[in-house]
């Protein structure tokens, strides 16, 4: 579970961090391009209407504002504090701050958990120093954070020496201080207004969980660029993205450590293929965040959500005056899951009717004698929005906005045929600064590329989509299993059941006399595996037999698997061996749990059989999850296209699926502080209302459980 952020006041006094309204800055220099400077300058500067309390005791003032010797000295507790001390001096400067009362503080200072094992005690000296006084702490090793709206600019970093920022729909949250002042310049370079800024640094108390959730609360934010490189507090973590869904704030993440595959616990089919990245990406999903594979990826998609106007549907029809532009611009838009779906035969015709030479399928061609007759243009884009019912529409402009003695006219003619219509607009071109803005005032999304507008377009789609859902409803969760030590398969079924997932009739039989017995119960051709706790892959002593046919040869198999068993593993417990129909048929999956070092339990599901560990077709959920989430989560594999049948094969009973996998996840829920892994392996979906039968299972546990 998460630690308790400041005493588990979770989530509370962040305020006086990311808005504060009184601020001391403890280091004060009358220097303003030194650290301790830079921010009283920025304050100065910005408008601050907040007081501000410089701390200096070598100075009676500081860049003309009247200084104090201590934060004892100060006439009232501030909000905040700035901390522009060397690491050193820290601890003292935290716990004098904690000592007046103070709510919260910045630490800009370097030279802690990043230094090694010192420089990590140390910084959990001075979180602790803050905690015992109450007081939250952002960083150390951070540049600090900013309000535009207010001009509260607690930073040093250089990016606010030539303007501020003005204020917007976006929000920057970043564990990295480089990386959040690099991406707040493009950001505003793109035209972008930032309300808020937010640098984590060393996170040695609050952390990028905790700031995105503040910042998805905030009534001016619609977008947030995130950076991260890991995460602190899962549980935090994952309310902020629901909550960030739940009140249509679209998240875009940039998340390095694509290569970490994270560690691995030994012989879990799960737990080999569950990369972190690929867990990480998986969670985006589910919680429907943007996971941004480039910088320029991610202003794109912050950019085209900056408006707020997100698609009612992935319909996308394209205007081009080139032929090759427009068949460039449907391949994009087909990798982005758009839609390109032909105008309706009768509006075809009509555009015909307006220019006989076009082709008005779509991406609709007018080609370059469109430009003749701006007015004509005008109504056959119009036409075209009308009657082709897309969701989006894009127009492949070129290099014909940067005419000046053309481009005023050509916005009015493309404005004029959009206007009203209701339905996103977007444009590519290749135009000077100036003509960009007046198309963006017009209400279009300007782009210079096919593949990074196609690219933003499918990301609004899948906004939609997840802001759509409704929110999970509280699932109750099984009761924990109480066993210890490590399961046989039997053990292992029994907990799993025990949590609602339903497994095929089979026996447990101590010797071969009640193995024969239970074959006859259970009815013939059957399978005959060893049970024991201490073999958890059977086929490596030879201890699976299938297709045992009769009474006979069921005492036989039972004789020689024990024989098996006692020859290659003298020591292992033995509970004798499991009778099991044979079920033929079905597709073969896997599922299982397994236990991310960041994220905790997650849910895996993939293609299995032969397949699995060559293809690694699989994808995960965090956990618990519903019924739906199964659903989308199971529609995100090459399994699904099986499960649905192929080549007339009966679909499968994918309803079954659903609920098997969403009574795993609380089954993991239930019992992360006892687990180490699941598989479910294979895992047979059966044709439609046949149910789903999971043949085999595997559960490690914590205590011993390998």
């Amino acid at each position: 579970m998460d630690a308790p952020a400041n005493g588990g006041r979770a989530n509370g006094g962040l305020d006086a961090i990311f808005s504060p309204r009184s601020i001391a800055l403890v280091g004060a220099s009358d220097d303003p391009a030194r650290i301790g400077g830079r921010p009283l300058a920025y304050l100065r500067r910005s408008g601050f209407d907040g007081a501000i309390y410089p701390v200096n005791p070598k100075r009676v003032t500081v860049q003309g504002v009247p200084a104090f010797a201590s934060v004892a000295a100060l006439p009232a507790a501030p909000d905040l504090a700035l901390l522009a001390v060397p690491a050193a001096a820290t601890l003292e400067a935290v716990e004098a701050c904690a000592a007046a009362g103070v709510k919260g503080a910045i630490v800009f200072a370097a030279g802690f958990a990043e230094m090694g094992e010192a420089g990590v005690a140390e910084q959990r000296r001075i979180a602790d120093a803050a905690r015992a006084g109450g007081m939250r702490l952002l960083g150390p090793n951070c540049l600090g954070a900013a309000d535009a709206a207010t001009g509260y600019y607690g930073t040093f970093s250089i990016m606010l020496d030539e303007a501020f920022l003005t204020p917007g729909p976006v929000a920057i949250v970043s564990q990295s201080g480089a990386y959040g002042s690099h991406v707040a310049q493009l950001a505003r370079t793109r035209g972008l207004g930032i309300r808020h800024w937010i640098t984590t640094g060393n996170e040695g108390d609050v952390d990028l969980a905790e700031a995105l959730l503040w910042t998805v609360e905030r009534d001016d934010v619609r977008v947030v660029i995130a950076y991260a490189e890991g995460i602190r507090r899962r549980e935090t973590f994952f309310a902020a993205l629901e909550r960030a869904r739940e009140r249509g704030v679209a998240i875009v993440m940039m998340k390095v450590g694509r290569s970490d595959v994270g560690a691995r616990a030994v012989g879990s089919h799960t737990a080999a293929l569950a990369g972190s990245d690929a867990v990480f990406d998986a969670v985006c999903r589910q919680y429907g965040v943007h996971r941004a594979r480039s910088t320029a990826e991610q202003i794109d998609v912050a950019y085209a959500c900056a408006r707020g106007h997100y698609p009612s549907g992935n319909t996308l029809g394209i205007f081009t005056m080139s032929g090759g532009l427009g068949i460039q611009m449907a391949d994009d838009a087909d990798a982005a899951a758009l839609d390109v779906a032909p105008m309706p035969d009768k509006a075809q015709a009509e555009l015909k009717a307006l220019l006989p030479y076009a082709s008005p399928v779509n991406p609709v061609d007018a080609t370059a004698q469109a430009m003749t007759d701006l007015p004509l243009m005008s109504r056959y884009i119009g036409t075209m929005i009308e009657r082709g019912g897309y969701d989006m529409f894009a127009a492949i402009l070129g290099t014909a906005p940067a005419l000046p003695s053309y481009a005023e006219r050509l916005a009015e003619a493309l404005d004029a045929a959009a206007a009203n219509s209701g339905v996103l607009r977007a444009v590519t071109m290749n135009a000077p600064a100036a003509a960009v803005r007046a198309y963006e005032e017009r209400g279009f999304l300007v782009f210079d590329d096919s593949v990074a507008l196609t690219g933003a377009l499918g990301a609004l789609v899948r906004f939609r989509e997840s802001f759509a859902r409704p929110k999970m409803a509280a699932v109750p969760l099984p009761a924990p299993f109480r066993a210890t030590g490590p399961l046989s398969e039997h053990g292992a079924k029994a907990v799993l059941g025990a949590a609602g997932i339903a497994f095929p009739n089979e026996r447990l039989a101590r010797n071969p006399e009640e193995a024969a017995a239970a074959a006859r119960t259970i009815g013939f051709p059957v399978v005959v595996k060893i049970c024991s706790p201490d073999i958890a892959h059977k086929t490596e002593v030879g201890g699976v037999m299938v297709g045992v046919a009769d009474a006979a040869a069921v005492t036989a198999a039972t004789e020689t698997l024990l024989a098996r068993a006692a020859m290659a593993a003298p020591g292992a417990r033995i509970e004798g061996v499991l009778v099991a129909p044979m079920i033929a048929g079905g597709v073969e999956t896997i599922a299982g749990i397994h236990i991310d070092a960041t994220l905790g339990p997650v849910v895996m599901f993939g293609l299995g059989g032969i397949f699995v560990e060559v293809l690694k077709d699989v994808t995960f959920r965090a956990v618990p999850f519903d019924v739906g989430e199964a659903h989308r989560m199971i529609a995100e594999t090459n399994a699904a296209a099986l499960l649905r049948g192929v080549r007339g094969a009966e679909p499968a009973d994918v309803a079954a699926l659903a609920d098997t996998l969403a009574a795993l996840s609380r089954f993991a829920a239930a019992n992360a502080d006892r687990l180490a892994g699941v598989d479910i392996n294979p895992l047979k979906v059966m044709p439609q209302g046949q149910g789903a039968q999971p043949l085999d299972a595997l559960v490690l546990t914590r205590e011993g459980g390998g």
